[in-house]
C-alpha cells in the first residue's frame, strides 16, 4: 500500500459513514490471516499499518507458555504490497456492503407499526414479495387478505409487523390484515386522529369482510364520526379503497358500557343490554325482526362487536327473553307466541283458552300452574336462535368496515 491507497481508504469510509478505524482493523486482521498463509510463516504475528504513508510491516512474535511476548521481528514479505492491496480492495468492499446492510436495517429498525407502500415484485405460495426502494419486504401468506389478488408491478400499501436483522441484510416483514393497518390508514386520512383530537380507542376486524372502529373525541366541538367519515365519505373511502372495498363501520365511543355495546351491534336496533360483570357478559335483548341483523351473516355482527367492547355478548329476542322467564317458574301447554290486538307478545295456548302476556308469564307462574292440562313444555314455540359471542382478544386497538354512513354510526 502506499499514501494514495491509504488516501482512497479515508475517502471509501467518509463517504459510506464506515469508521476509519474499524476499517484499518479489519484490513490489518485480514492481512495477517493472508500472512499465516505463506510458507514457513511465525506461528504468533500482527500487523502494523502507518496511516500517513500506508507501509504495512508484518511483526512475527514468539510467546513463552504463559503467552508473554519473549521475542518480536519484521517478518514482511518482499512481495507483501501486492498482496496488502488485494486483500485491501477485498476488505474494503466487504465492508462497504456490511456497512450498507447495517444502514438499510437501522432505517427500518423501530418502525414496526409504520405502513409502507412497495411494488409487487412476485406471489408464490408462500408470500409476496414487496419491492421499497433499496429493500425487499415478505407479505407472507398468513398475513394476506383472502380474497385480494396481487398483480405483478402494481403498488401496494402494508403495515411493518417485523424488521429482523439477518447475515443479508434487513427481512421486513409486513401485513395486510393486522388491525394496526386500519388504525394506521386511518390515522393517514384523518389529521383529527394523528393530532389526537380524534382518538381511536378500539378496532375490531375480521379481514376482506368486515372492520368495526370505536372513536371518541377529546373535543366537545369535534365529531369522531364525522372526522373520520369526512365530506360526503371522502376520507372513509379513501380507507375502503385501500382495503379493497372492505365493509367498515365508524361506532361513537361512550363511557357507559351498555350503550357501548348497544351502538357495537349496529346497524341492528337493541331494546336492551344487561351487563352481568361476574361473568364479563352482556345480555342483550332486541326485537324479533332484528334479531338476524344483530347477530350478522355467520354471527360476524356479534362476533365484531363482542371483540370492540371486550364484553361476551350474549343476543336474545324478545320472544326468547319471554320463553326463558316463563320456564323459569312454570311449563306451559302446546301452543305459540302471537300479538294481541295491542301489539303485545302474548302466549296462546294450543288448546284454547285466555292467552297469557309475556308480563305475566315471568311474574305469575304460580297461577299459570294450577291448570294441570297445561303442563308441558310448548313444543311449537318459536324458538330464536341466540348467539353468545366471545371477546376474542385480537389488539388494544382494533378495527374497521365500510359502506355509506349513518347519521350515528358511519359505515363505508
Amino acid at each position: 500500500m502506499n499514501r494514495d491507497m491509504m488516501d482512497a481508504l479515508r475517502e471509501i469510509a467518509l463517504d459510506r459513514g464506515i469508521s476509519e478505524d474499524i476499517m484499518l482493523e479489519a484490513l490489518a486482521n485480514a492481512l495477517v490471516t493472508a500472512y499465516k498463509r505463506m510458507p514457513n510463516a511465525a506461528e504468533e504475528a500482527l500487523v502494523e499499518i502507518d496511516t500517513e504513508t500506508g507501509e504495512i510491516h508484518v511483526i512475527a512474535q514468539e510467546l513463552d507458555e504463559d503467552g508473554h511476548v519473549v521475542r518480536e521481528w519484521d517478518d514482511t514479505p518482499s512481495d507483501f504490497g501486492r498482496i496488502a492491496a488485494q486483500t485491501a480492495k477485498q476488505v474494503i468492499l466487504q465492508r462497504i456492503r456490511e456497512a450498507e446492510r447495517e444502514m438499510k436495517y437501522e432505517e427500518y429498525a423501530g418502525r414496526e407499526g409504520d405502513i409502507v407502500t412497495g411494488i409487487i415484485q412476485q406471489t408464490d405460495q408462500r408470500y409476496t414479495l414487496l419491492d421499497l426502494g433499496k429493500v425487499e419486504a415478505l407479505l407472507p401468506q398468513a398475513e394476506q387478505v383472502q380474497n385480494e389478488r396481487y398483480d405483478h408491478g402494481s403498488r401496494l400499501k402494508a403495515y411493518i409487523v417485523e424488521v429482523r436483522k439477518t447475515a443479508k441484510g434487513p427481512q421486513i416483514v409486513v401485513s395486510r390484515t393486522h388491525p394496526g393497518f386500519v388504525k394506521r390508514l386511518f390515522e393517514l386520512e384523518v389529521p383529527e386522529i394523528l393530532d389526537g383530537v380524534v382518538e381511536l380507542k378500539a378496532v375490531a376486524r375480521e379481514p376482506g369482510h368486515r372492520t368495526k372502529i370505536a372513536v371518541a373525541s377529546n373535543d366537545p366541538n369535534v365529531d369522531p364520526v364525522g372526522a373520520c367519515v369526512g365530506a360526503r365519505g371522502a376520507r372513509v373511502r379513501m380507507v375502503v379503497n385501500e382495503m379493497h372495498s372492505e365493509k367498515v363501520d365508524i361506532v361513537p365511543y361512550v363511557e357507559d358500557q351498555a350503550e357501548f355495546v348497544t351502538r357495537a351491534l349496529a346497524p341492528a336496533k337493541v331494546k336492551e343490554v344487561r351487563l352481568h360483570e361476574d361473568t364479563g357478559t352482556a345480555e342483550v335483548i332486541v326485537p324479533d325482526f332484528q334479531l338476524s341483523l344483530a347477530i350478522g351473516k355467520e354471527g360476524q355482527n356479534a362476533r365484531l362487536a363482542a371483540r370492540l367492547t371486550g364484553w361476551r355478548v350474549d343476543i336474545k329476542s324478545e320472544s326468547q327473553l319471554a320463553e326463558e322467564e316463563a320456564g323459569g317458574s312454570v311449563e306451559y301447554a302446546e301452543g305459540d307466541w302471537v300479538q294481541d290486538g295491542t301489539g303485545e307478545l302474548v302466549w296462546q295456548p294450543a288448546e284454547g283458552g285466555d292467552s297469557i302476556s309475556a308480563a305475566a308469564a315471568g311474574y305469575a307462574g304460580a297461577e299459570l300452574g294450577d291448570a294441570p292440562a297445561e303442563a308441558a313444555t310448548p313444543a311449537d314455540a318459536v324458538e330464536s336462535p341466540v348467539v353468545d359471542s366471545e371477546p376474542e382478544t385480537e389488539t388494544e386497538v382494533e378495527e374497521t368496515e365500510g359502506g355509506d354512513s349513518d347519521p350515528a354510526e358511519g359505515e363505508a
